[in-house]
């Protein structure tokens, strides 16, 4: 449990900088300062001393890393390489950000964005029109495949080169049990661990956009003529006791459901990664497990 990331120490600190990379235009997000505690307090160490009984998660796989400095709180299977369904979004829009393609350009969805796999529903008919801006806010909050197919299609050498280049980031991050093989998340050949995960979340935490769409409570777009809204995948965001920074849902049959966040707990910037669970509200049922575990530890209480 004392198992800690080297490269997180420099993520947490990534992960309340802002890089270019992701920002809107005129946008200025308010960052979370955050306060360590005094040398020599962590929460790691917190835990230890205080023998709280640790939750039993329903998740199959999971890890909860404290960014303040790298340190493991909790992990169950982590290692295990398991698909991760639409979490793959998240690096779906990192590399749509990396490109720095005009935010205001209108994309169409066609045929070929169609889910032939999954034939999973959409709220998104052929034909529909929107801002590129739009279709990448609604692939994150919403977990729109196909904006994320249409965002994929329309990145300099098409989809083929969109899917290389996922790759090709999650080599630069270092991510070696993580491969991408379609950018929605729709394929179960897309798979990561759940230690993976959180360097992943740690570098989309330090995208200003990414932390904005991922975590919006619900967007109007007008496709077709026709006004329609769109809520987040993650009822946690709407949940005033929780300060989420980054947020992504997923789910496919052989994925079960995957909750991943970067939020704050007891004052703490964590990493919450929640792979294959059952039942629809099992991933939030676990994140709420975890956090009153953590307060409890917090506030000295035993149990």
């Amino acid at each position: 449990m004392k198992k800690a990331y080297t490269l997180i120490f420099g993520l947490a600190v990534n992960a309340f900088l802002v890089s270019p990379a992701g920002t809107l235009a005129g946008e200025s997000p308010a960052l979370p300062v955050f306060r360590p505690e005094p040398p020599g307090i962590t929460l790691a160490g917190t835990i230890e001393m205080a023998k709280v009984r640790r939750p039993a998660l329903r998740s199959a796989s999971a890890i909860v890393a404290d960014l303040s400095d790298g340190s493991v709180l909790y992990e169950k299977n982590s290692d295990a390489v398991v698909p991760i369904a639409s979490i793959t979004k998240l690096m779906t829009s990192m590399v749509v950000l990396d490109a720095g393609q005009d935010f205001e350009e209108e994309l169409t969805v066609t045929r070929d964005d169609v889910d032939r796999i999954r034939w999973s529903a959409s709220r998104l008919p052929v034909g529909s029109r929107l801002k590129r801006g739009d279709m990448l806010r609604l692939a994150l909050m919403a977990s729109e495949n196909r904006a994320a197919s249409a965002l994929a299609r329309h990145y300099p050498g098409g989809k083929a080169e969109f899917v290389k280049t996922m790759n090709r980031k999650a080599g630069e991050l270092g991510l070696r049990g993580t491969v991408f093989f379609d950018p929605t998340g729709i394929s179960a050949r897309n798979v990561s661990t759940a230690r993976d995960l959180v360097e992943l979340i740690s570098e989309a935490a330090t995208y200003p956009t990414i932390r904005t769409f991922s975590t919006t409570e619900k967007y109007k777009v007008e496709v077709k003529g026709r006004t329609r809204e769109f809520g987040n995948t993650n009822a946690l965001v709407r949940n005033d006791n929780w300060r989420i920074d980054v947020s992504k849902t997923g789910f496919i049959h052989e994925a079960g459901k995957c909750l991943v966040m970067q939020t704050w707990i007891a004052e703490r910037p964590l990493v919450i990664v929640l792979l294959d669970s059952w039942g629809k509200l099992t991933p939030m049922g676990d994140a709420n497990r975890i956090r009153k575990w953590l307060e409890r530890v917090v506030n000295g209480r035993q149990i």
